[in-house]
């Protein structure tokens, strides 16, 4: 019983796991901060699975009932967490809800003070660095929860992102909160949503594949030690090398970016004297692995 207590106390401090718990926690902050100094100071209506709770509240009061927003925002991310947790992983949707808890926490802890006098300053350092506070938990493994889960899911499934679709949702969400509130502060909002999207689709690059060549005069070792690292697979040419006749053998693999350092690492660990080019994939077709998240 003590050792299966170690070996769960092991898995759960591995790198990784350090890694991620580093990342929601910086992310949670940075967005706290991006907040609170920049978003508050906007007025800013949100969007998202936010968005759909403040409007369920206002047109609740409309008709004269009184529904929570928090009560709304989870009731919305609960089937969706679970979902996730199916579909995606467990360990996602628990570091992405630790995200949102300490995102919450860290909302009451920041002071919030305005940091810049002009409007559209605000919108544009707030949507920016909103929209990185995301990419760091994402990066590291984790979502700030809402519709990233359904973005992942989709990207998971198809190996496509769909940020622009997310936006264009968003749209529509501040579109209807313009007829209820003023238009201004609607057009303020698409364009936070914007600036934070385009961070996001910038920065976040999971889903972006990249074609490595690798030239090696160690091709079995090169070969099996990529194969006992990664889950995609290799071919290996034989051909000469032009300056000094001698048998060199040419690697091609396609693999995330993500995997990019690991890669490198694990290939100039079985030859030091490997030379690696890394080209970027425009297009894809076939099955691929995804890395786990």
């Amino acid at each position: 019983m003590e050792d299966l207590k170690q070996n769960a106390k092991t898995e759960w401090f591995t790198k990784r796991n350090l890694t991620t718990s580093l990342a929601v926690v910086v992310s949670a902050l940075v967005m706290a901060v991006a907040n609170n100094v920049f978003l508050d100071a906007a007025d800013l209506l949100p969007g998202g699975f936010m968005g759909i709770a403040v409007l369920g509240q206002k047109a609740g009061n409309l008709v004269g009932i009184h529904v929570s927003t928090a009560l709304l925002l989870t009731l919305i991310n609960l089937p969706v967490a679970i979902f996730s947790a199916r579909h995606i992983s467990k360990r996602f949707v628990f570091f992405s809800l630790a995200n949102v808890l300490l995102t919450s926490l860290f909302l009451k802890i920041v002071p919030v003070f305005p940091f810049l006098g002009e409007i559209i300053l605000n919108v544009i350092f707030g949507g920016f660095l909103y929209g990185f506070g995301i990419v760091i938990a994402l990066r590291g493994g984790a979502s700030s929860g809402g519709t990233d889960f359904i973005s992942l899911y989709v990207a998971n499934k198809s190996g496509k992102e769909i940020w622009s679709q997310i936006f264009v949702f968003n749209c529509v969400l501040l579109t209807i909160f313009g007829f209820l509130f003023g238009f201004d502060k609607a057009g303020y909002s698409i364009l936070f949503q914007f600036l934070c999207t385009r961070t996001i689709s910038n920065f976040h690059n999971r889903y972006k594949r990249i074609t490595l060549q690798i030239f090696t005069k160690k091709r079995d070792e090169v070969v099996q030690a990529y194969i006992n690292a990664f889950e995609h697979g290799i071919t290996a040419l034989d051909g000469t090398g032009g300056y000094s006749g001698t048998p060199t053998c040419l690697c091609v693999a396609i693999i995330s970016s993500y995997q990019l350092h690991e890669a490198t690492d694990v290939i100039l660990k079985a030859d030091p004297e490997a030379i690696i080019n890394v080209m970027k994939s425009e297009n894809y077709v076939g099955k691929f692995v995804q890395p786990k998240i």
